[in-house]
């Protein structure tokens, strides 16, 4: 294990030219770029069919396919799809293309830009149906429909969502299911066999995760006041890198984690910190059932097998999504762990774990020796191991600096984007 003490804090690498660094802004990261994509096509469609005016059914067709896209994207099976056909690139392809493939996780923009223009288009078709006099029935469905996505999109500005998660989530879920009941019977006045069958995919990917919906026996081992490690073991070994989530009262509110299964072990892990009301109350109240649904799902961090080698950057428990990966040994990899005090905090096994196979770790003790540059860290074992990229797990501030400040000198690296 590699101390604080033997770390040299290395220069850092220029800046690229002021286009690329532009290019490299948070506001400006392939999530946001999906988004202006989405909507610039619309608008293009739009342009091309204003000239000979837009009949009430195009406006519905044209929300109804954005409605899909914006749902579809999210379906845990479309995901694992997107994760497997962006990492099949072999590592000997040029980086730059890797460097954008790994961008997959981005994703989610291509749901925010389906479910802004779909609400566009629809309000254009309440509009156009208010305006030529339509049935009395499909006004009323259409305006109580109206009113449901606007407050799911108000709750999810992420000012709002960030402060009210809880609230942003049921809105979503509820008015969700509330929107898609109230689309069926819009339809069924106003929609022809193909706008049904299209709602019939939206309402199949909605329900299908929901159809695996069970409660399972979870083992919880305490190491501290601020972790827990709950041990899973109901049928199902996740692939490194998944997430499962888990809920004490399913509707209401879901929390994901990453697995780490062991190899050679069946079941899998969750690395729980206290991070809020529910992780605290599940640490102080240890149950003994959790509910889980739908399939395990890709996260960031499959990303590394498009790369040589990958450094990997984790404060506190965000060991938890690294340490698959760590374990699997898929793609050589570094770590550098920054927590406070490793082993009274996640107990000697975990530790001695992590040093089995990662005996170069820097693991950096924060009770010791303080709040370290974690770009400096990232970027001393970046050009020490000649890895080819860097993926960052910890909170949202850290895990920005880390990616803004290397892939604005050039460096490939990723983290989460808290999309979700």
């Amino acid at each position: 294990m590699t101390t604080a003490e033997e770390i040299a804090a290395p220069a850092l690498p220029p800046l690229t030219a002021l286009p690329r660094r532009i290019l490299k802004h948070p506001r400006l990261k392939h999530y946001n770029r999906l988004i202006a994509l989405v909507l610039a096509a619309n608008l293009a469609l739009l342009a091309h069919a204003l000239p000979g005016g837009i009949a009430p059914a195009s406006l519905s067709r044209a929300a109804l396919a954005n409605f899909a896209l914006a749902i579809v994207i999210r379906q845990q099976y479309v995901v694992n799809l997107l994760f497997r056909l962006a990492t099949s690139a072999p590592v000997h392809w040029p980086l730059r293309i890797r460097w954008t493939l790994a961008k997959v996780y981005h994703f989610g923009g291509l749901h925010v830009g389906g479910a802004l223009a779909g609400t566009a288009w629809f309000l254009g078709f309440v509009a156009a149906l208010t305006v030529r006099g339509g049935p009395t029935i499909a006004l009323a469905l259409s305006y109580a429909i109206v009113a449901l996505l606007t407050g799911m999109i108000t709750t999810a500005l992420p000012p709002l969502r960030a402060r009210r998660h809880d609230r942003f989530e049921r809105t979503h879920r509820f008015g969700g299911w509330a929107a898609l009941a109230l689309l069926w019977l819009l339809l069924a006045l106003t929609g022809g066999p193909a706008e049904l069958a299209v709602l019939a995919v939206v309402t199949f990917s909605v329900a299908l995760p929901w159809l695996r919906l069970r409660r399972v026996p979870v083992d919880i081992e305490r190491p501290s006041s601020h972790v827990v490690l709950a041990r899973f073991d109901y049928g199902e070994t996740p692939f490194a890198g998944s997430s499962t989530a888990v809920s004490r009262h399913p509707l209401l509110e879901w929390h994901s984690f990453a697995n780490v299964p062991a190899p050679g072990s069946t079941g899998f892990r969750l690395t729980i910190s206290r991070a809020g009301d529910w992780t605290g109350a599940l640490i102080d109240d240890t149950p003994s059932h959790l509910w889980v649904k739908g399939i395990t799902t890709a996260g960031v961090a499959n990303i590394e097998t498009l790369f040589s080698k990958v450094v990997y950057v984790a404060t506190g428990s965000g060991i938890g999504p690294v340490l698959p990966h760590l374990l699997a040994r898929e793609v050589p990899a570094h770590l550098v762990w920054a927590t406070r005090s490793p082993r009274t905090t996640y107990g000697d096994g975990l530790v001695d774990e992590i040093l089995a196979v990662q005996p170069q770790a820097l693991i950096w003790d924060t009770s010791e020796h303080g709040k370290p540059d974690m770009v400096r860290l990232a970027l001393a074992a970046y050009a020490e191991t000649g890895a080819e990229a860097v993926i960052c797990i910890s909170n949202k501030k850290l895990t920005w600096q880390v990616v803004h400040g290397l892939e604005r000198r050039g460096i490939p690296a990723y983290g989460a984007i808290w999309d979700s």
